[in-house]
């Protein structure tokens, strides 16, 4: 009773309003004049089963000119879901509204039917006022309805701390100097409301002559679902330079969180291109000016036995990643060198009992952190597990939605896999708890890579990574998955395109298939996959593939093929490993494996790989 009696006296100074923007739609307001802090709104009888032939209910939320209004729902049940939600039961949203009330004209943003897990549980107006329509028809259902709470929300929380450019809608301009601040906060158009269809964004960062670029997307949602970026409208791009000519660092779409991208130079471009019609809800992100401060002055590597070069661990390059130090803590910095050694303390000797050592590893641009072992010799006893619990051992993490997550452990004398980061850090965790006599420790090798560990084709720029294969070239070759026969990172896209003449087409013999994922190999299933394609965009043919297979081939249609790997922030695997010919379509042809099936992996690679076969497999 108390809450029907709060509608009541919410609707009637607004009534004549309502009447008058549509007459026959009734209406209930809910203005931050009388509900401040905000409240809850519901349909009509909940959570009784509501009346059928409403044809037209009003919920009004109208906030001050500041204010944004915020709808979560927290139960929803209108009956079957239907195609596009136009017909039977549903809520006709508007969130984009410049005055306070709607007409038979005015453009409404979206429709809500079915039950709670078939709409977006929270809504945001861009302006001060939000309106839903409510409509149900015949015959009866045994619906509930919806319920929900409100409030409102100062808009300049969202307020994009750049300059904004005169003439375009949504260009900014954010320069460092001594007068402006050295960090801050953009978003896309009316975040955290809808951004619009058919728009473009621009965002150039310059930094001065000593400083670098740091941006992480703290939220991006513009569309649900794993389809590569290659196949999405609406797409955020991260351009390492002035404009968009300059190189592609990251391509991001669909949803993600805590993506941290860093410059290489004192430049940086960020698009923002939506072309889809149903628009996500855009992006959230902070940007920073870093010095470089003494990152780049040689005079502080430190040189420890065994040829390691690194940083004390005050050195590093944003947050720290670890809240523990020691003495044999170390930082590894691409501006200082791309590539170098890593070891335990004292190696060749036996390292000390219980020593704990972080090494960390900061790239920047579309680099991604990779560490080849050379050496490894820890202390066991024949109680060692797999697990690498409580004994000496390394541990790998990677940073997935900004938090550090183990990706792998290793302890006693196997040589590990190859390691490669998701991004542009990523942190070794070094305990040696007993330490012997008899042990040497581990000796490895680090790269500050660009082409993600792949050695053959050619490197693409207009994508982070992507790699060009022409019959102009080689009319064979090999191909494998980022960082082979190692696990692939994780949250990476890769492409694989094939150019070959007119009349040709090209085959594929994949020799290795290891990726995670069950059939279908889709978002559900939390699976990576391959897709392949005759064309650019997504190809109805093939159906997508993941899991451990078997030798397979696969073969294009016409001159130009496709190979798009991608996998999320789950599990790993080990890739694929494969090659591929070109061949005259008018000539009857089977697939012969060539010679050179190994020609971008040493002997020594090939044996680790029959080896972690045995013995992961």
């Amino acid at each position: 009773m108390m809450q029907r009696a709060v509608l009541v006296l919410c609707w009637l100074p607004l009534l004549n309003l309502c009447q008058a923007v549509n007459p026959g739609c009734s209406c209930v307001v809910y203005s931050s004049s009388y509900s401040p802090q905000g409240g809850t709104f519901s349909s009509p009888d909940f959570p009784k089963r509501y009346p059928t032939n409403i044809d037209c209910l009003l919920y009004t939320f109208v906030g001050q000119p500041e204010e944004i209004v915020q709808l979560s729902f927290h139960q929803f049940n209108t009956g079957p879901l239907r195609t596009d939600c136009s017909k039977g039961d549903f809520l006709k949203v508007f969130l984009h509204l410049e005055s306070k009330g709607v007409s038979e004209y005015t453009p409404w943003t979206g429709f809500l039917c079915g039950s709670l897990r078939d709409i977006p549980q929270v809504l945001y107006s861009s302006r001060s006022t939000l309106i839903l329509e409510f409509h149900s028809e015949e015959p009866p259902s045994n619906a509930t309805g919806f319920s929900g709470t409100f409030r409102f929300i100062d808009s300049r929380l969202f307020k994009t701390n750049g300059h904004k450019i005169p003439g375009p809608m949504c260009d900014y301009e954010f320069v460092s100097s001594q007068l402006t601040p050295q960090h801050g906060r953009f978003y896309s158009p009316r975040y955290p409301s809808s951004y619009q269809k058919n728009i473009r964004c621009s965002y150039y960062f310059r930094a001065r002559s000593k400083e670098r670029i740091r941006i992480v997307f703290e939220e991006i949602s513009l569309q649900k679902g794993d389809l590569s970026c290659l196949n999405r409208a609406d797409l955020i791009r991260v351009h390492d330079g002035r404009d968009s000519r300059a190189p592609t660092i990251a391509v991001l779409c669909n949803e993600g969180a805590e993506v941290e991208v860093l410059s290489t130079g004192s430049d940086l471009y960020v698009e923002f291109v939506a072309n889809s019609e149903r628009p996500g809800q855009g992006f959230k992100a902070i940007f920073q000016f870093q010095p470089l401060e003494d990152a780049l002055n040689s005079e502080l590597d430190k040189v420890v036995p065994g040829g390691v070069t690194g940083n004390p661990k005050y050195s590093v390059i944003g947050p720290a990643v670890s809240a523990t130090t020691s003495t044999c803590d170390m930082v590894f910095n691409s501006d200082t060198t791309k590539s170098g050694i890593v070891t335990s303390p004292g190696y060749p000797n036996p390292y000390q009992s219980r020593v704990r050592c972080n090494y960390e590893f900061q790239g920047r641009g579309k680099e991604r952190v990779q560490v080849i072992f050379q050496d490894f010799n820890l202390y066991h006893s024949s109680e060692t597990t797999k697990e690498c619990k409580d004994v000496d051992s390394i541990m790998a993490f990677v940073y997935i939605d900004g938090k550090p997550e183990k990706i792998d452990a290793f302890c006693g004398e196997m040589q590990p896999r190859p390691l490669m980061s998701n991004g542009p850090r990523l942190l070794l965790e070094f305990q040696g708890k007993e330490s012997s006599r008899h042990v040497r420790g581990f000796k490895a090798m680090y790269y500050f890579t660009e082409n993600f560990g792949i050695t053959s084709g050619r490197q693409e720029s207009t994508y982070p990574c992507a790699f060009v294969f022409s019959s102009n070239d080689t009319k064979n070759g090999t191909f494998a998955s980022p960082n082979y026969p190692g696990f692939y990172p994780r949250n990476t896209e890769c492409h694989y395109f094939f150019n070959g003449q007119p009349n040709e087409r090209v085959h594929l013999h994949f020799h290795f298939f290891d990726v995670e994922g069950v059939l279908p190999c889709d978002s559900v299933s939390a699976s990576d996959y391959v897709e392949f394609s005759n064309y650019i965009t997504k190809d109805r043919k093939y159906s997508r593939h993941c899991g451990q297979l078997k030798e397979f081939d696969i073969e294009s249609d016409r001159k130009f093929f496709r190979v798009t790997f991608k996998s999320n922030d789950r599990l790993d695997g080990t890739g694929f490993n494969a090659s591929y010919v070109f061949f005259d379509e008018g000539e009857n042809y089977t697939m012969k494996t060539p010679v050179n099936v190994a020609s971008t992996w040493n002997g020594c690679a090939l044996l680790l790989l029959l080896a972690y076969k045995i013995l992961f497999i």
